[in-house]
């Protein structure tokens, strides 16, 4: 079997009469059809017909196209795909976790609610936030609890604020969810180093000029809600003025919300709350390798200072201790405390994803403090390496120094009129999954490049040589660029009208 061949779709398989199992004729009526019309989908024909072994090959040969962290390094930058450790999917499947009901009473899931309130204090003493909430089930879930803890703190001292300030380098959903929490978001401008500037900026090329903090500050005094800050941000950069921000917010009587998406660069290196943030939220799978894409299953916990504290997402789980004869381990007991007058309310089904939860509890105790602090450290070092090899390879528009993932470019390869979706697409020549491209928007031909912890030397070694031989072929060959991927099942795609025009199911052809 030619594995670059086009796969038919199973519709185009399908036969009359064809089945892949040979089922008992029914010896009671057969069920009427009770759907209501409205929800009947009109104009499908009937499902395909295919024998056992068409179905099997079908799935497998399209399972093999695929690409994934168990094949090889995934180098998606701000996405952080590291290796998910099978112990973690071993402890998640232990049936006490696996086949717990969510509605059962407390006294019947001590053992869960004992594993929820340990992650918590774990996750309290990586950021140093006083309160924790492990119910928002993805980061971006996360920033609107955050923000509407924000929010219902400002509401009860009686405050109605209208803005939330944004630095322009931040991720695509922080803005989203201050609109979605009702705010004015107004833009902070990011400065040649790739971090919030004080000061205004003036775009060389338009001479436009971007509003930086103090002026943003100056002209909104009074109405600051607060600002959401990515802390490294999107460029992999550690924001080097971090607690004169959050000084200069706390001035103008706002809070300081971190989006925490990039926090397995600093996790056992550096906690949130000893720099002056207020709230944020953690993404279980970046930082603790929950397994994570097609759009979930996720985790993206909250903490949060201890003056929002009565208002985090209810409920929340409490330990309460007995005390024992001297010397003796003392007895915990674990409830849901609802009584909280002034929460948000919940913000997810039951109490989070749970079954991630426990992936990334295991994950905090396999490694240890230690091992945390040594993942952070590595995934750093790694970073750094690629950045060293490419340079000069590759255009590095930003100098500043990185930590767990840089951001190159394509201005070198342009002036041979090869740009960012060639190379992108000439790396999947070479095995890989391409990095993450055109992002931050912030950078013009993006290749954000990440490759966490997880990969070592060789690794690393064998995907530097791809991007050093593909930026030797956009010197030399750019027409091969131009035409990848060439050893790909599928050619390069029309990505344009796919986007704009999807066509999402299968209809019959006449």
């Amino acid at each position: 079997m030619n594995l670059r061949q086009r796969e038919s779709l199973i519709f185009d398989r399908s036969v009359p009469g064809k089945v892949g199992m040979d089922l008992p004729k029914l010896d009671v009526p057969s069920p009427k059809d009770t759907r209501p019309a409205h929800l009947k989908r009109s104009g499908f024909d009937a499902l395909p017909s295919c024998s056992e072994p068409e179905v099997i090959r079908h799935f497998t040969r399209l399972s093999l196209w695929n690409y994934g962290m168990d094949q090889g390094m995934y180098p998606l930058g701000s996405c952080t795909m590291k290796h998910n450790p099978r112990l973690n999917e071993k402890v998640a499947a232990i049936p006490g976790f696996a086949e717990s009901h969510p509605m059962a009473p407390d006294e019947l899931v001590q053992g869960n609610l004992a594993m929820l309130y340990t992650l918590q204090e774990w996750l309290k003493e990586i950021t140093g936030l006083a309160g924790m909430t492990l119910q928002p089930s993805a980061g971006a879930a996360g920033e609107l609890t955050g923000v509407l803890l924000i929010r219902a703190y400002h509401l009860s001292r009686g405050q109605h604020k209208k803005v939330f300030l944004i630095p322009d380098s931040a991720h695509g959903t922080n803005p989203a969810t201050a609109a979605m929490a009702g705010y004015d978001v107004v833009d902070v401008a990011s400065g040649p180093d790739g971090c919030v500037s004080f000061e205004d900026i003036t775009d060389a090329a338009s001479g436009k000029v971007k509003k930086g903090l103090l002026t943003v500050l100056g002209e909104h005094k009074g109405e600051i809600a607060g600002l959401m800050i990515t802390n490294p941000n999107t460029l992999g950069i550690f924001e080097p003025r971090i607690d004169q921000i959050c000084k200069l917010i706390h001035e103008a009587d706002g809070l300081v919300y971190m989006d925490g998406a990039n926090m397995n660069a600093m996790v056992g290196v550096a906690r949130p709350g000893d720099f002056g943030i207020d709230v944020m939220h953690m993404n279980l799978h970046k930082t603790m390798s929950t397994p994570h894409g097609g759009g979930g299953p996720g985790a993206g916990p909250v903490g949060c200072v201890a003056k929002l504290e009565p208002f985090l997402p209810k409920p929340v789980v409490v330990r309460e201790t007995t005390k024992v004869g001297e010397g003796e381990v003392p007895h915990h007991t674990y409830r849901w405390e609802w009584n909280r007058p002034q929460s948000i309310g919940k913000v997810h089904t039951f109490y989070g994803n749970f079954g991630i939860l426990v992936r990334a509890l295991t994950y905090c105790y396999s490694h240890g403090g230690d091992g945390l602090r040594n993942a952070t450290l590595r995934a750093i070092v790694n970073a750094n390496y690629i950045r060293h090899e490419l340079m000069g390879h590759y255009h590095l528009p930003v100098t500043s120094p990185s930590l767990h993932e840089v951001v190159f470019n394509d201005a070198i390869q342009a002036k041979n009129d090869v740009h960012t979706l060639d190379i992108a697409k000439r790396l999947i020549d070479h095995g890989y999954h391409p990095p993450t491209i055109y992002f931050p928007m912030v950078v013009s031909g993006a290749l954000m490049i990440e490759p966490t912890e997880s990969e070592d030397k060789e690794e690393l070694d064998a995907f530097i040589h791809a991007m050093k031989e593909i930026a030797r072929e956009a010197q030399e060959n750019p027409e091969i660029l131009h035409q990848a991927p060439v050893l790909a099942p599928l050619r390069r795609l029309d990505e344009t009208t796919a986007a704009r025009k999807p066509v999402l199911r299968w209809t019959k052809q006449a």
